[in-house]
C-alpha cells in the first residue's frame, strides 16, 4: 500500500512533520558518526595494517570521496523511488558497511566498507534540508534546522569520546558497530513515518532518466583529483600532475554535458542565483577546513601530544556540547539576522581556533586545548544552520532538492580535498623537518609540522570569509510548492 504525505499527516496529526524530521535526524546521526568516529582509531589501525600516513588518510578520504560522488544522486533517487524506499535502502547499506568494516581482515576490505558507508551517507545528507524546506513554513525553518542541528552535532561530539573508550577496551573493530542500533531505529521509524511520495508530495516518476554519463565523468574528476594530490608527493609527481590534468578535463566535460542533457545530474541554472553561487563557494572552502581539521585534530592529540585515545576524545566532548547549544541559538537567528553576517562571524571564529592550536604543545593543559576547540565549535554553530538555508532561500521551489544536494556536494567535495590536503601537507612538513609519525616520545619536529598544518587550515578558512560576505538575502521570498 502506497502511503502519501497527506495520508500520513492525517493519521499522525499536526506534529507529523516533526516526526519526519526526527526520523531523518537519526539516520543522519548514524552517517555522521560513521564519518568521524573512525578518526580516533587511525593510529591503532595504522599499526595493525602497517599503514603510512598516505594510506592511512584514505580511511577518511575514501569515505569522503564516496560520499561526495553519491550526493548528487539524491534528487533522482527521491523522484524515482520516493522518500521511504530510498531512505530505508541507504540506511541498510550504511549498516552493512559498518558490520563489514568491523569484521574486516585486510586494509583493502575495510577501505571498501568505508566506501560503502560513504555512498550511503552521501545520499542521506541532503534529505533533511529538503524536508525542512518543503514541510515547514519559512517562519519555522530556523527552528527546525536548529532542532535538527542540535541532534546531529551530538554525533561528532560524543563519537570521538565513545570511540576512544571502545578502541582502548575492545580495539579498533568495535567502533564500526556503533552505527548498527541507530540504523535499526531509523529503518523502523522510516517505515512508520516516511511517505512513499517524492519531495513536495509529488508522485514518484519513472520517466526521468538517470544521468549515468554525468556521474561517470564526475566520479572520474573527483577520483583523479584526490589520487593526483596524493601522487604529487615523492617520486610520483609526474603521475600526480597527469591525474590532476585528467581531473580538469573530466570536470570540463561534465559541465559541458550538464548543459546539454535534458536530465542533468546538477542543474547549473542554480548558480545564476548569486546567493546560492557564493554559498557554494563558502561550502567548498569551509568543507576543506572543517573536514581537514576533523582528520588532523585527533591524530595531533594522540601522536604529537602523546594523549591516549580516550583523553583525545574527551577533550573534544565539551566543544561538541557547546556546538549543540550554539546551533540552537544560531538557527533561530537565521530569520532575523542577515545570513552573510552569521556565516562570516562563524568562519572568523573557526579560523581563530586553528591559529590558537598553533601554540599548543606537550605542556599545554587539557582545559586550554578544550577551550580552543570550543572557540572553533562556536564558529561552526553559526555557520552550519545559516549556510544551507541562506543559500537555498534564493532558489525557486523546483530547485530545492537539487540545491540541497549540490550545496552538500560542494561542502563534501571540499571536505574530501581538505582531508587529502591536510594529510599530504602534514607528510610534506614532517619530511621537511626530518620527522616521522610515531606514538612514543613525540619530537619538536613533529609538533612544528602539525602547527604548520593548522596554519594552513586557518588560511583556508579565512578565504571563505570573502565569499561569505557576498551572500545576500534573495530579492523575493521563496515560493514553496
Amino acid at each position: 500500500m502506497s502511503e502519501t504525505r497527506d495520508a500520513l499527516r492525517q493519521r499522525h496529526g499536526p506534529n507529523y512533520r516533526w516526526w519526519v524530521l526526527a526520523t531523518v535526524m537519526i539516520g543522519t546521526v548514524a552517517s555522521i558518526m560513521s564519518s568521524t568516529i573512525v578518526n580516533v582509531a587511525v593510529p591503532d589501525m595504522s599499526r595493525v595494517f602497517t599503514l603510512g600516513q598516505e594510506r592511512a588518510q584514505w580511511m577518511s578520504a575514501g569515505f569522503m570521496a564516496a560520499m561526495t560522488i553519491s550526493m548528487l544522486t539524491t534528487p533522482w533517487l527521491l523522484d524515482r523511488f520516493g522518500y521511504r524506499r530510498t531512505y530505508v535502502a541507504v540506511v541498510l547499506l550504511l549498516m552493512f558497511g559498518g558490520i563489514g568494516g568491523g569484521l574486516g581482515w585486510s586494509f583493502e576490505w575495510v577501505l571498501a566498507m568505508r566506501v560503502a558507508e560513504g555512498l550511503a551517507a552521501g545520499v542521506l545528507q541532503p534529505i533533511p534540508a529538503i524536508i525542512i524546506m518543503h514541510a515547514f513554513d519559512r517562519s519555522e525553518q530556523g527552528k527546525a534546522i536548529s532542532v535538527f542541528g542540535i541532534g546531529v552535532v551530538l554525533a561528532p561530539a560524543v563519537g570521538p569520546s565513545v570511540g576512544g573508550v571502545l578502541v582502548e577496551a575492545f580495539g579498533w573493530r568495535s567502533i564500526f558497530f556503533v552505527v548498527v542500533p541507530f540504523c535499526l531505529a531509523s529503518v523502523w521509524l522510516a517505515r512508520r513515518y516516511l511517505p512513499h511520495s517524492a519531495p513536495g508530495g509529488a508522485a514518484v516518476s519513472r520517466e526521468r532518466r538517470f544521468d549515468l554519463p554525468g556521474l561517470a565523468l564526475l566520479s572520474l574528476a573527483i577520483l583523479s583529483l584526490l589520487n593526483g594530490m596524493v601522487q604529487l608527493r615523492g617520486t610520483h609527481s609526474g603521475m600526480g600532475l597527469a591525474l590532476l590534468a585528467l581531473s580538469a578535463l573530466a570536470l570540463a566535460a561534465f559541465v559541458r554535458h550538464q548543459r546539454r542533457t535534458p536530465h542533468p545530474l546538477m542543474r547549473l541554472a542554480m548558480f545564476t542565483h548569486p546567493q546560492f553561487a557564493f554559498g557554494g563557494c563558502v561550502a567548498f572552502i569551509y568543507g576543506a577546513a572543517l573536514f581537514g581539521s576533523t582528520y588532523l585534530v585527533p591524530v595531533f592529540m594522540q601522536i604529537a601530544l602523546g594523549l591516549p585515545p580516550s583523553q583525545a576524545g574527551a577533550v573534544l566532548l565539551p566543544a561538541g556540547l557547546v556546538l549543540a547549544t550554539t546551533i540552537g541559538i544560531a538557527g533561530r537567528l537565521t530569520d532575523r539576522v542577515p545570513v552573510h553576517r552569521l556565516v562570516s562571524f562563524g568562519l572568523v571564529l573557526l579560523a581563530l581556533s586553528f591559529v590558537l592550536m598553533i601554540g599548543v604543545g606537550r605542556g599545554t593543559a587539557l582545559w586550554v586545548i578544550a577551550l580552543w576547540a570550543v572557540c572553533g565549535r562556536i564558529g561552526l554553530g553559526f555557520v552550519l544552520p545559516s549556510l544551507n538555508l541562506g543559500a537555498m532561500r534564493g532558489l525557486p521551489s523546483g530547485l530545492i532538492s537539487q540545491g540541497s544536494s549540490s550545496i552538500n556536494f560542494l561542502r563534501q567535495l571540499g571536505g574530501a580535498v581538505g582531508v587529502s590536503l591536510a594529510g599530504i601537507f602534514l607528510e610534506w612538513r614532517l619530511h621537511s623537518h626530518g620527522a616521522r609519525l610515531q606514538e612514543v616520545a613525540p619530537s619538536a619536529a613533529e609538533l612544528s609540522a602539525f602547527h604548520e598544518t593548522f596554519a594552513l587550515l586557518a588560511l583556508v578558512t579565512a578565504l571563505a570569509v570573502l565569499a561569505a560576505w557576498r551572500m545576500r538575502a534573495p530579492a523575493q521570498p521563496l515560493v514553496r510548492g
